[in-house]
């Protein structure tokens, strides 16, 4: 018995298959034209921002650390200071108080770096005595000659080396200017800072302008709570790690601490770089026993800085998977180095403000949400947000 369908018993509301498949690659092909174009304007953009990076780093290290700087400013302003004013007290007490560190751990890098060399210099001699008996068997003149090999090697590449020397200096320079712009750009948005938001208003319009003061509020305020969060997370690390170094004896553990505390703001780069330093030192000074116990040390507070710490208070003011901030460090000291891994981290948490909010619209405008349940921050965010509810309620 045949068990092919009559087409005249098929349903009249079926749709025929050919057709279906149709519409689903022509959706995909539309979807696919706006990718396409929505993936050259960001390359577009890259490349622009390549191009402009020497200018755009600097307003963006700026942006950083105005947020740090304006609790103070706001509180001298709201006293009565005039905002010029206000702002230069503030970045002067921000100098002082970095200058003041420096100036505290000086005195100890001067007074026990001869005592470190003394011991590197006693650790190598003991290297070369034991590297002269079994397993290894080098005697003093193979060693020797290695030196004088390694010495050679140096002598013959002088001129790369000076040329090295002088590209070094010239980042040194360039880095000096660098630091003298953030500065510049730091008063400006301190002091003219709240006028921005209005001039972004009158200059795109009610709608475009609710948008993106609602956007630039949020991306604001997450920026301020990634440095506020980053800022305890690297103290509890630095606090934690210093008593340790302490206890072990480890010279420079003042030096070594504050050291800590700054590198926590590069996310794991900096604690890995920082905590290699400190290893190293105790090797140097105290030995390999007190070596493993710093690192055992470090790697604990570590621990507990990654599972503890900022998961509760990161997870709290970026709401960021540690999987996306690890990509993130990854990919930006890929591209940028250091100062990749360093602001890789804030720009990841404004990138995710915007999508957040761009998914938010969405949601308003597909009545998925009502504009009560929106989490706008400003005024204006409430208005658009209303917009947005009626304008999904009339469609």
């Amino acid at each position: 018995m045949s068990t092919a369908h009559d087409p005249a018993q098929v349903p009249a509301t079926t749709v025929d298959r050919g057709t279906v498949i149709g519409e689903g690659f022509t959706w995909l092909a539309r979807w696919s034209w706006r990718l396409l174009l929505v993936s050259a304007g960001a390359a577009i953009l890259w490349w622009i921002l390549g191009k402009l990076w020497v200018g755009v780093f600097p307003v963006l290290l700026a942006l950083i650390v105005a947020t740090v700087l304006w609790p103070p400013t706001r509180w001298l302003r709201s006293k009565g200071l005039p905002d010029a004013l206000a702002a230069v007290l503030v970045i002067l007490g921000a100098l002082v108080v970095f200058f003041g560190v420096l100036g505290a751990i000086t005195p100890s890098l001067i007074s026990q770096s001869g005592d470190l060399a003394d011991s590197a210099a006693k650790g190598l001699s003991e290297l070369q005595q034991r590297a002269a008996k079994p397993p290894f068997n080098l005697d003093n003149q193979t060693i020797n000659d290695a030196v004088s090999t390694a010495r050679t090697w140096l002598q013959d590449r002088g001129g790369q080396i000076a040329t090295g020397a002088l590209a070094g200096a010239s980042a040194v320079g360039s880095g000096v200017v660098t630091l003298v712009l953030v500065l510049v750009l730091v008063f400006f948005f301190l002091k003219d800072g709240p006028a921005f938001l209005p001039f972004v208003r009158r200059v795109s319009g009610p709608r475009a302008g609710a948008h993106l003061t609602e956007v630039a509020t949020r991306s604001w305020a997450t920026l301020g709570g990634f440095i506020r969060t980053q800022a305890v997370v690297s103290a509890v690390d630095a606090v934690l790690i210093g008593i340790g170094l302490v206890v072990l004896g480890v010279p420079l553990a003042f030096a070594l601490a504050v050291l800590t505390f700054f590198g926590g703001f590069i996310p794991i780069v900096g604690a890995f770089a920082v905590g290699f330093l400190s290893v190293l030192v105790a090797l140097v000074a105290e030995g390999p026993l007190t070596a493993l116990l710093v690192l055992a040390l470090i790697i604990a507070v570590q621990q507990i800085e990654g599972n503890v710490l900022q998961p509760f208070l990161q997870g709290r003011s970026m709401q960021l998977h540690a999987g996306i901030i690890l990509l993130a460090v990854t990919i930006g000291g890929t591209v940028f180095g250091i100062v990749g891994a360093f602001l890789a981290v804030p720009v990841a948490a404004v990138g995710a403000v915007v999508l957040r909010y761009l998914s938010e619209q969405v949601a308003l405008r597909a009545g998925e949400i009502t504009a009560d349940e929106a989490e706008s921050e400003t005024e204006e965010g409430s208005d658009v947000a209303e917009v947005e509810q009626d304008a999904a309620v009339t469609e």
